[in-house]
């Protein structure tokens, strides 16, 4: 397992956030139309309310983007794509200049391969440190956050390893959640998908009846303490992680989010006795969880403003509320291809901790001309839409 912590000094122009929508053209085609960028809609100008009116305080935004990780861009998985799209020079510059015109204070990246070769060394010149791990076993890819160092100093961090709950299995039960094999399930599952693609088949892992197997899918994540650069030196926990991917193994992604949780809450305790404070917690990532599942009503299943979805909240360590649920509504759609349209990204944060969104990344309609087809293309480098939020912290929390 491969962990990166990287420093910087040198800080270049960074491009403003705009109300505006804006376009940059690459080099990828002379005779293609620039990209269309998104842009940060503030809630009030959306006429949408707000949890509640945001005084003066602290503001950073959070940018989540599952960027497609190189090793799994193959044509017959992306057989709608322009074949030049997916290659990695036109993919690899596509994907910068959507990073970096998004212009995000912070940077959750899920499928991040290349990191060493590409990211890193990229985003430095662009002004962000970052830290990454990489995922168990043969995987390739990992998560990294990606945060602009003249905003944020990181203090603390840890590692999350989904493998560890093979050793915390009791009596076929991990954390209260039956591991089993739903053998149907996986028999009707479709087999073409690009996700069921990027795991080695579960007869070749062993047998999918063994919880030990099951649980051992080499999933990461990160979570970091930082210490924004302002005079009241506010801490904020920022979390990335990538959920198994598999719909018909709920059990182990039901499994994960729990432990997830609980390490967060594990760490929020060590932040706040360590640097005597009340730290903010934004929770970003690709859950592959769509809203209503298992997995999306147990993270909001401690909002007191959602019905109960489990008959043990107290199981539950941190409210959560997801950003666009609580401004515009969860988006129809976070993820577009032929095979699977639907929402699978969500950015969520703890509305105790008098932090809240006062704007949301906008994403594209169903009939926008810039998603025909299906993605990865031009506009799109990934199969996933980028998600973010601008966030405020309250003067109520700021010391």
């Amino acid at each position: 397992m491969l962990r990166t912590t990287i420093s910087v000094v040198p800080l270049l122009p960074i491009l403003p956030h705009c109300s505006f929508s804006r376009t940059v053209s690459t080099k990828m085609s002379s005779t293609q139309s620039p990209i269309k960028l998104p842009r940060f809609v503030s809630v009030e100008d959306s006429g949408i309310s707000s949890l509640t009116k945001p005084d003066d305080g602290i503001k950073f935004s959070l940018v989540s983007y599952n960027i497609l990780a190189q090793a799994y861009v193959k044509s017959s998985l992306f057989p709608h794509s322009p074949p030049s799209h997916l290659k990695w020079k036109a993919r690899s510059q596509a994907i910068l200049t959507v990073l970096k015109n998004l212009g995000a204070d912070f940077l959750c990246l899920q499928e991040v391969d290349e990191y060493n070769s590409f990211y890193k060394g990229n985003m430095e010149r662009n002004g962000y440190s970052s830290t990454y791990i990489q995922r168990s076993g043969q995987k390739r890819d990992g998560c990294g956050i990606f945060y602009k160092h003249h905003i944020a100093e990181l203090v603390l961090e840890e590692i999350i390893d989904y493998n560890d709950l093979v050793d915390s299995i009791q009596e076929g039960k991990v954390l209260g959640v039956d591991i089993q094999y739903d053998k149907e399930a996986t028999a009707n599952k479709d087999p073409g998908s690009k996700n069921g693609s990027k795991s080695t088949g579960t007869q070749d892992r062993g047998d999918p009846n063994d919880p030990r197997v099951r649980l051992k899918r080499d999933c990461v994540g990160l979570i970091a303490a930082f210490k924004l650069k302002n005079p009241s030196q506010n801490v904020v926990i920022v979390a990335n992680t990538h959920i198994y991917w598999d719909p018909d193994w709920a059990d182990v992604k039901l499994a994960q989010a729990k432990y997830l949780l609980s390490r967060l809450a594990r760490f929020k305790k060590l932040v706040s006795d360590k640097f005597d404070c009340a730290p903010s917690l934004i929770l970003a990532s690709d859950f592959n969880s769509t809203p209503g599942d298992k997995v999306y009503q147990y993270l909001t299943s401690g909002n007191s403003s959602s019905p109960p979805a489990f008959d043990a909240l107290e199981d539950l360590p941190i409210p959560l509320c997801s950003v666009y649920a609580s401004t515009r509504g969860e988006p129809p759609f976070t993820n577009y291809t032929p095979g699977f349209t639907g929402t699978l990204d969500y950015i969520f944060f703890s509305p105790s901790d008098h932090i809240q969104p006062v704007s949301f990344l906008e994403l594209p309609e169903p009939e926008s001309s810039d998603i025909n087809g299906g993605l990865p293309n031009f506009n799109h480098p990934s199969d996933h839409l980028p998600i973010g939020a601008e966030f405020v912290i309250s003067q109520e929390q700021i010391p």
